[in-house]
């Protein structure tokens, strides 16, 4: 009793941020500059990060419903926190001696990567738990898990579900199959380890099949949806094949893009389309 009391003194005394802060959030996202047809995309500038912020209702239900499944089953059911969870994570925690489980929902996932830092505590932790139990009180659950899906990282410097889509598959969210979705969904957990680009492919595929059958437990999918996407044969993109086409000519852009709106615009989502054709470019450097 003791110990719980002096922590949360150490709570009330620390500052926490103001949950307010959270829709004035300021998130950077790529710049895409493409052709004269604006259909070949010929750089995609970015910072830091690839990121596409899009609404919700530009996401597959595949895509929603994979990531529920997976991440958070009672996401639209609790009000921010899941008990069970925490007293679960609590236990193996003490059991442990480390603070290696979370139990955390997607509301506290959001929490953490846009208000709080990644430090590893006890106040930090507690602090989560009370900023998730206030966005659900601010904030629909439609919101929450939109943010979640633009910010969530895919690996490398892909952020969101939008570019991560594009980067995988050459195609945005809101096409993505059953069982690409799923993949999505597989490496949100520990994007690197999962990359299908690396040395762990064969596990990404079992924990893609691991999603799938959860959506087919939780009512997602019916039986004959779920034997379909496990069997569907998937194709990523070839790693690093977001080459620069004609780099001079998209510096230049970048630059007059920079000078007019000043250098937060390249970071702004904009989408350029220039005067370029790029069938003749490719043709002109082969």
């Amino acid at each position: 009793v003791f110990a719980v009391g002096c922590v949360f003194v150490a709570v009330a005394l620390t500052p926490v941020p103001d949950i307010n802060s959270f829709a004035s959030r300021q998130v950077d996202q790529s710049t895409k500059i493409y052709d004269r047809t604006g259909q070949v995309l010929l750089y995609d500038y970015n910072r830091d990060a690839k990121r596409d912020v899009i609404p919700l209702s530009g996401i597959s239900p595949n895509t929603i419903n994979a990531t529920i499944a997976i991440e958070d089953s009672s996401f639209y059911e609790h009000g921010g926190i899941r008990l069970t969870s925490i007293f679960r994570a609590i236990l193996a925690d003490a059991v442990g001696g480390s603070l290696s489980q979370g139990g955390s929902t997607i509301t506290q996932q959001v929490v953490k990567n846009t208000l709080l830092t990644n430090q590893k505590s006890v106040v930090r932790k507690i602090h989560e738990w009370v900023l998730a139990i206030k966005m659900e009180q601010t904030y629909s659950k439609d919101q929450i898990l939109e943010t979640y899906l633009n910010n969530i990282p895919y690996g490398g410097t892909l952020y969101g579900i939008e570019a991560a889509s594009e980067s995988y598959f050459g195609i945005p969210a809101k096409d993505l199959t059953l069982a690409e979705a799923a993949y999505l969904a597989s490496m949100i957990q520990a994007p690197t380890h999962y990359s299908p680009y690396g040395a762990h492919r064969t596990e990404l595929d079992t924990r893609k099949d691991l999603v799938l059958e959860r959506m087919k437990t939780l009512g997602f999918i019916d039986d004959a949806t779920y034997t379909r996407a496990r069997a569907e044969k998937v194709s990523f993109a070839t790693a690093g094949q977001n080459s620069i086409i004609a780099p001079h000519f998209v510096f230049y852009i970048l630059n007059q893009l920079e000078t007019m709106y000043g250098a937060n615009a390249l970071v702004s989502g904009l989408k350029v389309t220039t005067s370029l054709d790029a069938d003749l470019e490719v043709k002109a450097e082969s």
